[in-house]
This record gives structure tokens, C-alpha cells and sequence, in this order.
């Protein structure tokens, strides 16, 4: 029997797991950030990164599971997964993890994948609200963050990557 963080954990490790295949599935290798940033031309065009590094709103170290490049499709795209399937905290971290989108995440494009279904009411649609209305993006900065559940991610990527 493992412990509640155990198992969040576990289940939280299963959405990255989904985000791995969809994206293995189109023909992007899986390498770990820290290996490929010593020798970038050791691998190919076309990667998801794991663990990729950031600066946070606090100036702390800070990672987020993914980033996107692809040479193919002009994208460099961080992916942040979320999953909360019972009552807990990960919800609560919302407003940190945007404003870190906002703020400090270098890419022009963010994609958070939130799901499990045990978000606090409200939660969610805050944060999807956050992301659609640009909330403390300045009216000049192209910064796109999207919100997605894992089927709309699996829908994303399937249209997008054809």
C-alpha cells in the first residue's frame, strides 16, 4: 500500500507517460534535458525534453516536465502537467504555476495539461479564464499559454503533428 503522495505520484506520472507516447508516437525522441543541453548536436531535430529548467517568480530553481522543440513545425513549446484526482494542493499551486507561465518561462508558448477531475470547484476555470483572457500578459507580449485536458492534448497533438 503506498502512501497518499505515493500515489499521487504515481497517477501524476501516469499523465506524463501519456504525454511521452502521444509525442514518441509522432517521432519525437525522449531525451532528459541536462544530457542533451551538454551536446545538443549529438541529437536530432525533432525532441521532447524532460525536466526542463526555469528561473521561478521566487528566483528559485524551478522545472517543468517538458520541452517541445521541433524544427520540423517552427515550435518551441513547454508543457506543464497537472493531475489531481482527489482533494489536495495541486490545485492551490494554480496562480504560482501561471504567473511562473507569465512571467519567467521563456518560451512564447506554454501548454498546462490539467486533469484527474479532483480540482477544487472552480479551479480549472480560473485558470482556463487566466489563459484565454491574458490575464497580466502586457498587451505587447505574444505569450500563448493553453490550458488542455489529456484528451484535448491527444487531440492537439494528433492535428497538429499529422
Amino acid at each position: 500500500m503506498s502512501s497518499q503522495g505515493g500515489h499521487a505520484n504515481s497517477t501524476g506520472g501516469t499523465l506524463e507517460k501519456s504525454v511521452v507516447g502521444a509525442l514518441t508516437s509522432k517521432g519525437f525522441q525522449v531525451v532528459p534535458y541536462r544530457k542533451w543541453i551538454k551536446c545538443p548536436k549529438n541529437y536530432g531535430n525533432e525532441l521532447l525534453l524532460t525536466n526542463a529548467p526555469y528561473k521561478t517568480i521566487y528566483n528559485h530553481s524551478g522545472n517543468s516536465e517538458f520541452l517541445l522543440l521541433s524544427n520540423k513545425y517552427n515550435m518551441r513549446i513547454r508543457i506543464e502537467c497537472k493531475w489531481q484526482q482527489s482533494a489536495g494542493s495541486v490545485d492551490e499551486k494554480f496562480p504560482y504555476l501561471y504567473l511562473n507561465a507569465v512571467e519567467v518561462m521563456p518560451e512564447a508558448e506554454i501548454i498546462i495539461i490539467v486533469d484527474g477531475g479532483g480540482y477544487k470547484k472552480g479551479a480549472v476555470e480560473w485558470l482556463k479564464s487566466a489563459a484565454a483572457e491574458k490575464k497580466y500578459i502586457k498587451t505587447n507580449n505574444p505569450k500563448k499559454i493553453r490550458i488542455m485536458n489529456l484528451s484535448e492534448f491527444l487531440v492537439w497533438v494528433n492535428t497538429t503533428f499529422r
